[in-house]
């Protein structure tokens, strides 16, 4: 009786394991994306206690919405609740979980029984038009810091990048060209296009590297300075060493723009995906439709595109002003 039991839970487990790897194997999910889905479905099965893929029921995850709705996380400010955002990240690994069940027809509930819950419209805090030109004009100089800086923030508006997709560009494109492929989640490539300033601005600075370094963006280290005892033999050839690079880091890229902000007096918080957000409603203002908008965002479905619309509803005014209501002069 223990035995079976025991292989009963041990199935569960098998069942997990087989599709975090079916995640990362067959649907090219990113690591961190297979880790944050085991992470959330260990939550589910820790509260369920269940041994057959059959025990999940419509009354259990009943049960654990209103049991993950209850917990708390420690803040600065005290014990909050956890996000909607948060328990829907939850809800949505245990509806892709079910739904991989029943690819293996696995006996449990239906993945269309788990609905998300209801969330507020997202709060897109955007800096002006004037703002994101005092930004892009920030970094002077043609020192490789000042240079690098430069490309960076143009490089962002022009494409509309993740971070982690900026930092992981080789620095060997081809400037001749006004496009550039990038891989981005799920591991699918998409064009993304450069405009003249852009171009230039990465010309400059690709051209004032000097290393030897794979990475278009890299931590700018200062050379040690020799030691006064080392010989003339040892210093020059320290002196004709490379400084030594290393590539940025999504959080060294975010530092980087909060320090521009700062610098040209932007009191809000601007990062490289506020930058992401600029980008798409600028395309959407002048005209853009929104499965262009998605395609260049890399969003693989259009309702995370749609969170931009209602930024732009200003057009719906301008059409209701110019085109309603003409026969009544």
């Amino acid at each position: 009786m223990f035995a079976i039991i025991e292989d009963m839970a041990s199935r569960i487990e098998t069942l997990k394991k087989e599709f975090l790897e079916y995640l990362e194997i067959e649907k090219g999910r990113s690591l961190k994306t297979v880790e944050n889905y085991g992470r959330y479905l260990n939550r589910f099965f820790s509260f369920a206690e269940i041994n057959s893929p059959n025990e999940i029921t419509d009354d259990l995850v009943r049960r654990y919405r209103l049991w993950l709705n209850r917990q708390t996380v420690e803040r600065p400010t005290g014990p909050e609740s956890i996000k909607k955002k948060t328990q829907n990240y939850h809800l949505i690994a245990l509806r892709v979980f079910l739904k991989y069940l029943g690819i293996r027809e696995e006996d449990s509930l239906s993945p269309d029984k788990i609905e998300l819950a209801k969330t507020g419209d997202r709060n897109l805090d955007l800096i002006s038009a004037e703002e994101l030109g005092r930004l892009l004009e920030a970094p002077q100089g043609n020192d490789l810091k000042s240079l690098r800086d430069k490309a960076i923030l143009e490089l962002l508006f022009s494409t509309g990048l993740r971070v982690s997709e900026l930092c992981a560009l080789s620095r060997y494109i081809d400037l001749k060209k006004d496009e550039l492929s990038v891989r981005g989640k799920g591991d699918k490539v998409r064009l993304v296009f450069l405009s003249v300033s852009a171009k230039d601005a990465l010309k400059k600075y690709i051209n004032k590297r000097a290393d030897v370094d794979d990475a278009l963006f890299v931590r700018i280290l200062q050379q040690p300075t020799p030691k006064p005892e080392q010989s003339s033999v040892r210093g020059t050839a320290t002196n004709n060493q490379q400084p030594t690079t290393l590539r940025l880091t999504s959080r060294s890229v975010e530092r980087i723009i909060k320090y521009y902000a700062i610098a040209v007096g932007i009191d809000k918080k601007v990062t490289p995906h506020v930058i992401r957000h600029i980008f798409a409603t600028d395309l959407l203002e002048n005209g853009a439709d929104l499965r262009s908008v998605q395609a260049l965002l890399g969003h693989a479905n259009i309702a995370t595109t749609q969170i931009y619309t209602h930024v732009t509803d200003k057009h719906l005014r301008e059409i209701h002003k110019a085109f309603h209501s003409k026969r009544r002069g």
